[in-house]
């Protein structure tokens, strides 16, 4: 009858708090190692025991690849809202969340530093904002960032974080990818580099347009890469998906992607690429 019955020393819930500081120990999403925070951090947030990457935030993409301070520009620019979009919850309250978790104003942060000695316009996606969504924002600074990079003869690095073009902007936020591209297409008759760097995930019409359309496409190991979802494939057709379908790796092996980079190396394998484009 013990079985069913809790005993008088039994810890009562909340009676005694755990010792372990919350976010001390993170589970890899790979091998399911239980990590030390502080090692996987200092390990450029690549799990020690199987290489899996952990996702970043655009902040920290740029400092771990920037040999110092770096400048931000073009943070000021907020969406207004066109559609007075609002499905479970309001866009305006969406955009107000994302502001506050990242401490940005979009899901793009724009800024120029060094990259091993080669100043560098960086346009870099932030996941944490609507899933690094494609809005009028976004596009606006991505543009802005290649005439930038285009005036003062810099090479251009992109790197994408993102689940696509963001639907609570409609057809606005579709005309992104036909932007950048025809801004693409001006910095490549300038004979300037630039450099797409795919992370996971990188879908929908971010694929569809200025991901793909880099002098080099780079991505990191593991990645999500494609424009519709696995899922959304096999319930297209039926069938079963090859074993690593739209993987990075699997994307390398097909020729739609020139490198697979572990981040450990990418600032060395980037400032290198960039000085053998310039030259």
């Amino acid at each position: 009858m013990a079985w069913f019955r809790r005993e008088e020393t039994a810890i009562t819930p909340g009676e005694q708090a755990s010792r372990v500081p919350e976010g001390l120990w993170i589970k890899c999403g790979s091998c399911k190692e239980i990590l030390y925070r502080k090692e996987v951090i200092s390990n450029q947030s690549v799990c020690p025991k199987c290489a899996f990457h952990f996702r970043i935030t655009a902040r920290e993409r740029l400092d771990l690849l920037m040999d110092g301070p770096w400048e931000e520009f073009d943070a000021g620019l907020v969406s207004a809202d066109p559609l007075q979009f609002r499905d479970t919850k309001a866009y305006a309250a969406r955009l107000k969340d994302g502001r506050a978790k990242t401490k940005s104003a979009d899901a793009l942060v724009s800024a120029l530093g060094a990259i091993e000695g080669t100043q560098t316009v960086v346009a870099a996606m932030e996941y944490g904002f609507i899933g690094g969504s494609m809005g009028v924002v976004v596009g606006e600074k991505v543009t802005r960032a290649i005439e930038r990079a285009l005036a003062e003869r810099k090479p251009l690095l992109v790197v994408s974080c993102s689940g696509g073009a963001r639907m609570m902007e409609g057809t606005l936020s579709l005309m992104q990818m036909a932007r950048i591209s025809a801004a693409l297409a001006r910095f490549d008759e300038a004979r300037l580099p630039f450099i797409s760097l795919m992370t996971d995930p990188t879908t929908g019409g971010v694929t569809a347009s200025f991901a793909m359309l880099g002098d080099l496409n780079l991505a990191e190991p593991g990645a999500l890469i494609g424009f519709a979802g696995p899922r959304v494939i096999e319930q297209t057709i039926r069938q079963k998906l090859p074993e690593g379908f739209q993987r990075s790796e699997f994307l390398l092996e097909h020729g739609m992607i020139d490198m697979v980079v572990d981040r450990r190396e990418l600032k060395k394998t980037l400032a290198r690429c960039f000085q053998l484009l310039m030259a």
